[in-house]
Parts: C-alpha cells; structure tokens; sequence
C-alpha cells in the first residue's frame, strides 16, 4: 500500500530534495546548540531576537502574562474572542492609521484566506512569480482566474494588465514587499502606480518586513509613505514580533468581506489568548526602541550586498547547496538549504537570515569559507 510513496521518498533522497526536521537541544540569541555544537543561527526569521529571549519572557509573564489562558477553545465567531483579540486589531489599525484590521493564526492561514476569497468568477488576480506558497495556494483556491508576471517586473506586469484588466470585473494586484527567499524588495511605488492606472486592488505581504523596516516597524509602505495607497496589508507575529499569528489591515469593505468569507479564518480555533497578549505587549512595550539596532541590521545587509535582512547564496544545483550548508555546519554556522519547490528548479541557495545581534565581524569568517569552498 505505502511502496508508492516510499519510491518516491527514495526519488527525493537521490535528487538531494529529502527534508526531515532538525532537532535542536536549545536556543539562546543568536546561537543554536545541535548535538552540543554552537552555531551562528543564520536560518531564523527571529530578526529582533524576541521569540527565545528568557528575560522579556519573564517580564511578559510578569507585567502581564499571568492574566491569559493558554488556549481559546473556539473559533473567533463562536466563544474564541476576547478583549485582548480586539485591542490588537485596534492596535495594528492606530499604528497602520488603517480602517480595520483582521487577526489570523498564521501568515500561511493569512495569505490562504485572502488570495482564495477575495477573487471571485469573473476576478482576476496577478501575482508576482516569486510570491510565497501560500499566496499561490490562495489563489489556486480561489474561483478567480490569476497570472504571474515575472519576479519584480513592472513593464510585464504591465503589459500583462493592458492585455487582460478589461476581461475581468476585480482585478488583485498582490506581491511580496520583501521577498521571503530573495531578500529584494518589490517596487512598490510602481505598483501603487499601476493599481490606480488601472483601476485594481493592491495587496501586499509585508510578512518579512513588519518589526523591521519604517521608524515605527510597519514595514516598507511606512517607510515609503504609502500606506494610504495599499488597499491591504499583511503583516505577521511569527517573524520579528517573536511571536505567532498574522493580521490583515486595510479597507473596512475588505476585512468585512475576509471575516465573512476567508475560510481558513472562519474555520481556525483561534490563538491561545497569551498569544495574542504577547504579541500586543511586544509592539506596545519593545518594537519602539528598536529602530537604532534595525537599522544596524540593514546596514550589515548592505555591506553583504543585500538590500533586506535576507541574503541568498544561490548555488544552483542541490547537492551543492547541501554539500555547502554542511561546511559551514563544521565551521560552526547552521545555514539550512534552500531547495525546490521553495525556490525554483535550479536556484537551490543558503538563505542567510540576520538578526538584529549579529554582528558584521561574525559574517567574515563565513564569507571566506562561502569563497574558498569551491562550490559558488
């Protein structure tokens, strides 16, 4: 019964494509301890280091954790609402300067729910080819009909709306604002250009950029000034806030419309109620007196060449990108491999993710080893 899907277990394993999880014996800042070997943890999205610090753990259950429940026993529109559920979404729409705003469990729950209710027959989406694998089980989801523009190219996106806006009703322009395997960063003044030029809906992932960039941690549209022109927004807990969860932030119309029809909203137990507290404590209480030690981390990215926290060492070919990691494993880095169906076929990378306590004089010895390895 099970010799098909060992076969084609044994197929991943040849093509260097097999995943198992990693087990690790703890974590501390911004090293991770496997077998008794310290790394430098260069494959976490814990960018601000918030998610395993003890001390602001303790001070959370102290200022305020004690008061939550560890579970919610409901969806949000049975029992599964409580104030603290409300006075994050209130929260994120003050700081957003948005009209409402909707909590999901995950970015994945986020992206899923959005991108398959928000088009309908008759609907169009376009979505950069490089989005993340939720926006593209969303729209797969969706009864909307979709197209993917080359990575980052606004004269084929465009050229992509001349051809088909005007077969649609609604037309969804969604992208990546930092993209999550890349590390670049979307063009977003043009799309915000091209929504108002065409007369679409704009939606942007501002997963990998909410607690990072802008001078209060909104992301790229704060740091832009654009906000105002991006009709949806979405933002996780799970990445910088070193929490869990994700929210949906824009137009009343539309959030109404996702609490109504996005299933995997509808259909979630929510979070535990100490979820959502520590996530509103985390933004209230730290992302403030953040900004000096974000812009440090940017900077770093810079000087390797990044334009994001997020710097990809393309390799090409998986046994090489594996063969890689495992050097630098030996030399005290834990880099995990990127492979297809994450990234495209032939464009298997390290994703070096920093955060914000690494330092540019821990990166040197890893530049060195990446260049006399041999392999890229």
């Amino acid at each position: 019964m099970f010799e098909i899907y060992e076969n084609k277990l044994e197929d991943l394993k040849t093509a260097s494509h097999f995943r198992s999880i990693s087990k690790f014996e703890r974590k501390g800042g911004k090293y991770i301890y496997i077998g008794g070997k310290k790394l430098l943890n260069l494959s976490s999205n814990n960018y601000l280091n918030f998610a395993d610090n003890e001390d602001i753990t303790n001070e959370f259950l102290h200022a305020a954790g004690h008061k939550y429940t560890f579970g919610s026993a409901s969806a949000r529109l049975l029992t599964g609402t409580l104030p603290v559920y409300n006075e994050l979404e209130n929260l994120i729409s003050n700081l957003f300067g948005t009209e409402k705003t909707l909590l999901f469990n995950s970015g994945y729950h986020a992206n899923v729910g959005i991108n398959s209710s928000i088009a309908d027959s008759g609907d169009v989406i376009f979505s950069d080819k490089l989005n993340h694998a939720s926006i593209i089980d969303g729209m797969q989801l969706s009864r909307g009909k979709f197209f993917r523009y080359p990575h980052n190219d606004m004269e084929g996106l465009e050229k992509l709306l001349i051809r088909e806006r005007n077969n649609y009703k609604n037309a969804i322009i969604v992208s990546e604002s930092v993209f999550s395997m890349d590390g670049d960063i979307a063009d977003l003044n043009k799309l915000v250009e091209l929504k108002k030029k065409y007369n679409c809906i704009l939606i942007l992932d501002e997963a990998h950029a909410f607690g990072v960039f802008g001078k209060k941690g909104l992301g790229v549209c704060e740091d832009l000034g654009i906000i105002d022109d991006v009709d949806l927004i979405m933002g996780t807990f799970g990445k910088a806030i070193g929490s869990m969860g994700a929210f949906a932030t824009g137009k009343k119309t539309l959030i109404e419309y996702l609490i109504n029809k996005a299933r995997s909203f509808i259909f979630s137990t929510s979070l535990p109620p100490i979820n959502i507290a520590f996530s509103k404590w985390i933004i209230e209480n730290k992302l403030p007196y953040t900004f000096e030690k974000r812009m440090n981390m940017l900077d770093i990215a810079k000087k390797m060449g990044s334009s994001s926290h997020i710097i990809p060492v393309i390799v090409g070919e998986n046994d090489k990108t594996v063969e890689l990691s495992e050097i630098l494993f030996q030399n005290g880095y834990f880099t995990l491999p990127i492979r297809p169906p994450t990234v495209p076929q032939g464009t298997s990378r390290l994703r070096l993710s920093l955060t914000a306590d690494i330092t540019e004089e821990d990166l040197i010895k890893l530049k060195d080893i990446i260049a006399n390895s041999g392999i890229c």
